[in-house]
């Protein structure tokens, strides 16, 4: 794990250090040198003496004791070179930069262990294989570039990519966008995005530490461990913006259950990331500017007045915030009436508020002290002021930066003239300022930042169930879907409401058990997966005719073993489901019930274990939430009760971790009533 030798090393060594800085062992320690280390420098080259000014040891074995080991040379010689380093030179901290590994070979795939396997057993640190380096304060053991200039309160950027990581820096950067702490981990053969973050979090320190944290994460190896540490910092008062690429649907497996089928890993990771508080991105600029929306102060509420001298932009952001939930609020007020005073004539002060392509510095300040102590329904600005390079913008930048100081509100600067005022928006930047050079990115930005939601507690409040009752169900069931029976036993058992059914597989049977559930009834297959499809569901079966009639057509069916029988409910057609998925847990899964749930896929989830609030909000997130609320004279469904089932639903997964899948397709609900018509339930011990 990480360690001091590693963070901040008395001495390092560069392994394959060359003179030739277009090689990576040439680059980094040039970059080390740079960067001023003050410790001991050492470099181990076979055919030179001194490398870069720096004594280069032909043969390891002669170095000294150090601390940290950065290795650039052939992947078939790093096992022996860490072994050495690790038991004769006592070195505790490796950063591989080598290819040629478990990316490329099942060949290098043993070598990575066997690296491995001897930092582990001198309790070392690892950084790599095939990675491009660290960022610290400490030392620059980064072979590539941009290097910047590193500042504490920036942020603090893990990424499974070193080239990733490369062209984030390079994209954020000139748009003033700092780093504290940059961290590659190209194969994490020991430890990737995750044990960073771990660290991160144990060694946390409000005076110093970054509160800003970006992730770029290929592969989500240990979720639990990312979501116990990330939710940790957030609530802590860190923020944290994460990529998570290779979201596609071709990598979702095929399932035979409606909840299987929607949902794919690409959904836990949703989950998971709400569930932390994360935002998430969807690509490098989308995270550099959601990145810069949290250097700035918090918006705390949706209203934004835009402050403006270019009518097109302000309408294309106007557009982004509002179909991103923010509002662009209509200002009429004295207060507003006052203002238009004091600019030209032609001016707007309704909001969107246009100064005109003649305002003036003075004005644009005028604006912004209304909007930050008069306007009082507004809660942040956005001020988008560019250049058609008739005259020098220096002064109204220097007002905007002068503002950003005193204001109460956060006030985000769309400077989108960045080659025609490049020099005005370069000494803007200089001054520590981050600029947003395109508005919609930034509305987008601001819009995902707001409506992410705050981590879930650290311990969720679960309610009672009969769990000796559930444990004795599943440990007595065979693998695969339960029968109807032992299904009706654990939605009792977790106090999941069901209507009354039996099971027939005799016509003497099911007569008998139609007069005691009463008439009319429904009916269906025990057996076939997907009992529509085959013509194994009737409804309103009103006699004992059509009892006899449809169970001797029914018991035909291929694979059909019985009939379950139910009283005919009525109400709105509801879902609720769940899937255990590899390495994250349970999922939970809401939405509209029967051919509504594969034709619509309006779905929310959540992971286990779920609470009451998070049941409700996955709710009120369904596009088809309207419909729960009644609509058009319908009568509406009981919120409360839906999230009670989803609730229940967690608890028994949390006490049946064996369920891989189950669906409660369809729920009938009305006024507070939410009950199980059908489920199933699929058991694997895997």
């Amino acid at each position: 794990m990480i360690n001091q030798q590693l963070i901040n090393p008395r001495s390092i060594v560069v392994v394959g250090g060359s003179n030739d800085i277009t090689k990576p062992g040439g680059k980094i320690l040039k970059n080390i040198i740079d960067g001023g280390f003050r410790g001991e420098l050492y470099v181990t080259n076979l055919k030179e003496s001194e490398v870069q000014g720096i004594r280069s040891y032909q043969n390891p074995a002669d170095l000294p004791e150090v601390d940290l080991a950065v290795i650039a040379i052939a992947a078939r010689f790093v096992p022996d070179t860490v072994e050495l380093l690790a038991l004769q030179k006592n070195t505790r901290a490796f950063i591989i930069l080598s290819a040629g590994f478990s990316e490329e070979s099942e060949a290098g795939a043993v070598l990575e262990e066997q690296v491995v396997n001897i930092v582990n057993s001198v309790n070392g640190a690892l950084i790599g294989p095939n990675c491009v380096g660290i960022l610290t304060p400490h030392h620059h053991s980064i072979f590539t570039y941009p290097i910047p200039k590193l500042d504490p309160k920036g942020c603090d950027f893990i990424s499974g990519s070193g080239a990733t990581a490369c062209f984030i820096m390079e994209a954020g950067i000139p748009k003033g966008l700092t780093f504290a702490n940059v961290f590659s981990v190209g194969n994490s053969a020991q430890m990737g995005v995750e044990e960073i973050l771990q660290h991160l979090d144990e060694t946390f320190d409000p005076e110093t530490s970054s509160r800003v944290k970006l992730l770029y994460i290929e592969n989500i190896d240990k979720p639990q461990l990312l979501l116990k540490h990330a939710s940790s910092l957030i609530r802590k008062g860190c923020r944290i913006a994460a990529v998570k690429a290779g979201s596609s649907d071709a990598g979702s497996r095929a399932a035979s259950s409606h909840t299987g089928a929607l949902a794919s890993p690409d959904v836990a990771v949703d989950a998971l990331f709400r569930k932390a508080g994360i935002v998430r991105c969807h690509g490098r600029e989308d995270l550099i500017s959601v990145a810069s929306v949290f250097m700035h102060p918090k918006l705390k509420g949706k209203n934004i007045a835009v402050i403006t001298h270019a009518g097109g932009p302000a309408v294309m952001l106007t557009d982004a915030l509002s179909n991103g939930g923010l509002e662009v609020p209509h200002i009429e007020s004295p207060a507003s009436k006052e203002l238009l005073t004091k600019l030209f004539p032609g001016s707007s002060v309704a909001n969107p508020i246009d100064f005109l392509a003649t305002g003036t510095a003075e004005q644009l300040g005028t604006i912004i002290e209304y909007v930050d102590k008069q306007f009082h329904e507004i809660d942040g600005m956005v001020v988008i002021f560019g250049t058609p390079g008739l005259f020098p913008v220096f002064d109204v930048y220097d007002v905007l930066h002068e503002k950003m100081k005193t204001c109460r509100k956060p006030i985000y600067p769309v400077l989108p003239s960045t080659l025609t005022a490049k020099e005005e928006v370069d000494a803007f930047i200089s001054k520590g300022r981050i600029n947003f050079p395109d508005e919609v990115t930034l509305g987008h930005a601001l819009c995902r930042v707001f409506y992410t939601p705050a981590p879930e507690a650290e311990k969720t409040q679960m309610p009672d169930v009969d769990t000796a009752r559930i444990r004795s169900i599943i440990d007595a069931a065979p693998e695969g879907y339960l029968a109807p029976e032992q299904v009706q036993g654990l939605l009792d058992a977790a106090g999941i409401p069901r209507a009354g059914e039996a099971v027939a597989d005799t016509l003497e049977g099911a007569l008998k058990t139609a007069e005691s559930l009463g008439y009319p009834l429904v009916m269906k297959v025990v057996g076939p997966v997907h009992k529509s499809d085959v013509g194994g569901v009737v409804l309103n079966v009103k006699n004992a005719k059509g009892v006899e009639k449809e169970f001797t057509r029914m018991m035909q069916i291929k694979d059909t073993t019985a009939i379950l029988m139910q009283p005919m409910l009525s109400g709105t057609e509801l879902f609720a489901g769940a899937k255990r998925e590899d390495k994250f847990g349970h999922m939970v899964l809401c939405g509209m019930g029967g051919i509504f749930i594969e034709v619509l896929k309006d779905v929310s989830s959540a992971l286990s274990p779920v609470s009451k609030p998070e049941a409700l909000s996955m709710i009120r997130s369904l596009k088809s939430y309207k419909i729960i609320q009644g609509v058009r004279g319908q009568q509406g469904i009981s919120e409360e009760k839906f999230a009670e089932v989803l609730v229940r639903l967690s608890a028994l997964l949390e006490a049946a971790p064996e369920i891989c899948e189950m669906d409660l397709n369809p729920l009938l609900g009305k006024g507070e009533q939410v009950v199980a018509v059908d489920a199933r339930i699929n058991v694997s011990r895997q």
